[in-house]
């Protein structure tokens, strides 16, 4: 994310119960990320193992977050996947990876 001009506003934010693990911007759009580590492939990639419920809790968290301070402009959810295979790590960042459900 640093490579790519965003500002990272903090990071492990704690809102309640929920926690995002980063908060960044870039060309004013406010980015909340959830980062997922596997040591293995096995059993399908990181990104796929953020669950509905997760999702939900970080758009809970994004809305609290947008209303504490006083952020009116546009919000995207994103996912880092880290992949830590014995040989390599891969990571992948997937811009606007979901949006909330009406």
């Amino acid at each position: 994310m640093c490579q790519k001009d965003y500002v990272i506003h903090h990071r492990n934010y704690r809102i309640g119960r929920a926690e995002v693990d980063i908060v960044a911007e870039i060309d004013r759009i406010y980015v909340f990320v959830e980062v997922k580590t596997r040591s293995t492939k096995s059993f399908g990639f990181p990104e796929s193992f953020v669950t509905d419920r997760q999702k939900n809790i970080l758009i809970d968290a994004a809305s609290t977050y947008t209303s504490e301070y006083q952020y009116i402009k546009s919000i995207r959810f994103d996912i880092i996947s880290v992949l830590l295979e014995p040989s390599k790590c891969t990571v992948s960042h997937f811009e606007d990876a979901f949006w909330p459900i009406a």
